[in-house]
C-alpha cells in the first residue's frame, strides 16, 4: 500500500526546485554546450530519465507490498479516506505542462547561435529545438500521468482495505455472538465448543481479547453451586443434567484464562498465546480449584468464592492484589508471588489455611478482620511496609520464616495490633494464635 501520499508529494516538489535551482547556477557560457547536448541526446536523456522515475517509483511500490509483522490475522483497520483532488488542480496541471514545454523550446532556441551556418540548417536547428522543447513536455506530461495512476492505485487499495476489513468485522462479529449464544445453551459440550471459539477468535484478533475476556468472566460470576460428591438419583426424579457437567465447563473456562496469562511456556520460552494487558474482573465469582500459577494478573478477587485448593504461586499482581472478603473452601498458596501495589485481603476467610511464604508485597498488606482455619505461613517482609492484621483471627499455627514464634513480642512488634494475642506452642512447632476476644470469652466462661 501506498502511504504517505501528502509528506510525497511536497518532497517531490522540494527536489524539483533544487534541480531547478542548480540549473539556473550554470554559468552563461556553458548554456550553449548544455543545448548542443541536450539536442544531440535528447533521446538518451529521455530514457535515461524514465528508466531512473520507473526504478524509483518500482522501489517504493516494492517496499509498500512487503507485509507487516502483525500479531493479528484480522485485516487492519482502513486508514483515514483520501480527500477527492479539486477539479483546478488539472487545470493547473496542464498549463504547468504547457509552460515547461513552452519554456523548454525557448530555451532551446535561444541556444542557436545567430550566423551561424546556412539558412537550412538553421532552419533544421530550430526544428531539432522545437522537438527536444516537446519531447520534455511529453515526459512532464507523462510524470504527471504517472502520479495520477499512483494516486488512482492508492485509492483502489484504500477502497479494498475497507471492503476487507467491514467484512472481517462482520465475520467476527457472528463468530462473537455465535459462541455467546452456545455459552447459553443447557447443554455442556455446546458451551465447551462456545468456549473454544471465543478463544480462538481472540487469539486471532488481538483487539477483541478484553471483551471476550470480559464474556468469560462474566459466565464464571453467574451463580452457580458446586456439586455434592455422590449424587443418588430419585427414581421418580424427570432426568436432569449432571451438574458436574457444569463443574467441567467452568474448569476449562479458569484454564483458558490462566493459559493465556502465562507469558512463558514450561520450558521458560515465551509463550505465543499471551494476551498481554487484559483485566480480570472476577468479582463476586465461584472459582473451582484456581490455578493461576505463573500468571501476571489484573484481577480483582473481591467477594469470591474458591472451591478446593487455590494456587497463585510465582503470580505477579500488576497492580494490586484484590481479594476482599473472599471466601477459600481448601488452602490457598500465593508462594513467590509478587503484589505490585497493595495486598487487599481484607474481611477475608481461609478455611484450610494459607502460604504467603516467599511473597514480596512493595506497596503492603492488609489483613484486618481475617479468619485463618489452619496454618499461616508468612515472610517478616511482608510486614516491613504498611500492613495490619487488626481484628484477625488465627486458629491454627503461624509461621514467620519457617521459625516458630516463641512470644507476643516476636510476632506482634512488626506492627502495633488493635488487639493481642497469646500464642501457645504444641510439640514446638505448632503456634497457636487466639484472638482476645476469644481469651475474653474463655474467661468468662471458667
Amino acid at each position: 500500500m501506498i502511504r504517505h501520499w501528502k509528506a510525497a508529494t511536497p518532497a517531490a516538489a522540494g527536489a524539483a526546485a533544487l534541480l531547478a535551482a542548480a540549473v539556473a547556477l550554470l554559468p552563461g557560457r556553458l548554456w550553449p554546450t548544455l543545448g548542443q547536448l541536450i539536442v544531440g541526446h535528447w533521446l538518451v536523456l529521455l530514457l535515461a530519465v524514465a528508466g531512473v522515475t520507473g526504478l524509483t517509483v518500482g522501489g517504493v511500490l516494492w517496499r509498500r507490498s512487503q507485509p507487516a509483522a502483525e500479531a493479528s490475522a484480522a485485516p487492519a483497520p482502513p486508514q483515514r479516506p483520501l480527500r477527492p483532488l479539486p477539479s483546478w488542480l488539472l487545470g493547473l496541471g496542464f498549463l504547468a505542462v504547457a509552460g515547461i514545454t513552452w519554456a523548454a523550446v525557448w530555451g532551446l532556441q535561444s541556444t542557436i547561435p545567430a550566423g551561424v551556418g546556412s539558412p537550412l540548417e538553421q532552419a533544421q536547428l530550430r526544428v531539432e529545438t522545437i522537438r527536444t522543447g516537446l519531447s520534455v513536455g511529453a515526459g512532464v506530461g507523462a510524470a504527471a500521468a504517472l502520479l495520477l495512476a499512483l494516486r488512482r492505485q492508492q485509492v483502489t487499495e484504500r477502497t479494498q482495505q475497507a471492503t476487507e476489513y467491514d467484512a472481517g468485522e462482520k465475520r467476527v462479529t457472528e463468530l462473537y455472538v455465535k459462541a455467546a449464544e452456545q455459552l447459553g445453551s443447557d447443554k455442556a459440550p455446546v458451551r465447551l465448543a462456545g468456549l473454544y471459539a471465543l478463544e480462538r477468535l481472540a487469539q486471532d484478533n488481538p483487539a477483541h481479547q478484553q471483551s471476550i475476556v470480559d464474556v468469560i468472566c462474566a459466565y464464571l460470576r453467574m451463580p452457580y453451586t458446586p456439586p455434592a460428591e455422590k449424587q443418588t438419583p430419585k427414581p421418580d426424579q424427570p432426568t436432569q443434567p449432571d451438574p458436574r457437567e457444569e463443574r467441567q465447563v467452568r474448569l476449562e473456562a479458569q484454564r483458558i484464562l490462566a493459559r493465556h496469562l502465562r507469558p512463558k511456556t514450561l520450558d521458560g520460552s515465551p509463550g505465543s498465546g499471551y494476551w498481554n494487558g487484559v483485566t480480570l474482573d472476577l468479582t463476586e465469582a465461584t472459582l473451582l480449584d484456581a490455578d493461576f500459577t505463573n500468571c501476571i494478573l489484573h484481577a480483582r478477587f473481591d467477594n469470591a468464592f474458591f472451591v478446593g485448593e487455590a494456587g497463585f504461586d510465582n503470580a505477579t499482581f500488576a497492580n494490586s492484589a484484590c481479594f476482599d472478603n473472599a471466601r477459600f473452601s481448601g488452602k490457598a498458596f500465593f508462594i513467590g508471588s509478587i503484589i505490585v501495589g497493595f495486598g487487599h485481603f481484607d474481611g477475608v476467610y481461609f478455611g484450610e489455611g494459607v502460604s504467603f511464604s516467599g511473597v514480596t508485597c512493595k506497596g503492603g498488606i492488609t489483613l484486618t478482620a481475617a479468619t485463618v482455619r489452619g496454618i499461616a505461613d508468612f515472610d517478616k517482609e511482608m510486614f516491613a511496609r504498611n500492613s495490619f492484621l487488626d481484628g484477625a483471627k488465627f486458629e491454627g499455627g503461624v509461621y514467620l520464616d519457617d521459625h516458630i514464634t516463641e512470644s507476643v513480642d516476636s510476632f506482634t512488634h512488626l506492627r502495633p495490633l488493635a488487639t493481642r494475642f497469646q500464642i501457645d506452642l504444641i510439640n514446638g512447632r505448632v503456634v497457636h494464635v487466639l484472638s482476645e476476644e476469644k481469651l475474653e470469652g474463655d474467661a468468662e466462661s471458667e
